[in-house]
């Protein structure tokens, strides 16, 4: 581990505990509501309990603390590093230019390290300059709600201009690609943002706008054997997922993962990398969608 996982939602999640422990709190409820904003819902099967067992030895159980001093992290010269070598990726000169990033420290690694074996290879241009500023453009609208005019190209390759008001953007780690999802008149639109030409703020004033497609989102549900330390590796694989988990029983839990239906087929396989030690428990189409997978894994010999 580089960080100790410091900084990590569950630390952040301590510290503000910590401090609201040094100023007096004694409300368990005031606790829990702390382990919800900062941490995860599954959160709750591992930080109260193992602050109020004393396993943590942070909290005593008549709700004080030893620390005496509220909590402080600043970067280590390993994060600065680490966070070095994050900021390498190109992805993140989408968000802005961070170029001087702690000038005296190397990255800890660089994008010649590693090797991404399971994403297609004709991903997004991410240094691309156009790309960068029209990204930009329609993030900013995102924010500000505003519609935008859109000059881009259909799948037969036609340019075409769609007036468009953002909703939010999408990144598939599958395919490399950012999609903009928006109202369009009458109906929802996702637009690859590779194929888009231009974008600026619309003026039509009378433009019209309404949600006719139903919501996307869907849920299934992961029934998990915790051995080979599944739990942990399930929850950190689908850590950018909405999700939910019970605890069953000592070895057992079920965790509800939402996803867009567009993520389908690319959840099956990330599914299906745990094993036997993850189970579909419903809906059933998922379930069938499973089997049909290892059935034609079957037919080929994997």
């Amino acid at each position: 581990m580089i960080f100790s996982e410091l900084y990590s939602a569950y630390y952040n999640a301590v510290a503000k505990i910590i401090r609201e422990l040094i100023n007096g709190e004694k409300n368990e409820n005031r606790l829990s509501e702390i382990v919800s904003e900062k941490a995860f819902g599954e959160s709750m099967l591992t930080v109260l309990p193992s602050l109020k067992s004393e396993k943590w030895q942070l909290m005593k159980s008549n709700m004080t603390t030893p620390i005496k001093h509220s909590p402080t992290m600043p970067l280590t010269n390993i994060e600065k590093s680490w966070l070095k070598a994050v900021f390498m990726d190109p992805r993140i000169r989408l968000f802005g230019d961070y170029d001087n990033l702690f000038p005296d420290t190397e990255p800890l690694f660089t994008p010649d390290d590693y090797v991404i074996y399971d994403r297609y290879s004709d991903g997004d241009d991410f240094t691309d300059e156009g790309y960068i500023e029209r990204f930009r453009t329609i993030l900013s609208a995102v924010k500000s709600k505003t519609p935008l005019d859109i000059r881009m190209l259909n799948r037969k390759g036609d340019e075409i201009s769609v007036t468009i008001l953002p909703e939010r953007l999408e990144y598939s780690e599958k395919d490399d690609k950012m999609r903009l999802i928006g109202i369009g008149k009458g109906n929802y639109d996702t637009i690859n943002l590779a194929r888009i030409i231009s974008c600026k703020e619309s003026k039509e004033k009378d433009f019209s706008f309404s949600k006719k497609e139903e919501s996307k989102s869907r849920m299934v549900t992961l029934r998990i054997t915790d051995r080979r330390n599944a739990l942990e590796r399930c929850l950190l694989h689908f850590a950018h997922f909405e999700k939910r988990a019970e605890k069953i029983d000592d070895m057992n839990y079920m965790v509800h993962i939402v996803y867009d239906k567009d993520d389908e087929t690319e959840l099956v396989i990330r599914i299906l990398s745990f094993g036997p030690l993850v189970e579909v428990t419903e809906p059933q189409h998922f379930r069938e969608l499973i089997i049909e997978r290892l059935k034609r894994q079957a037919e080929f010999n994997l």
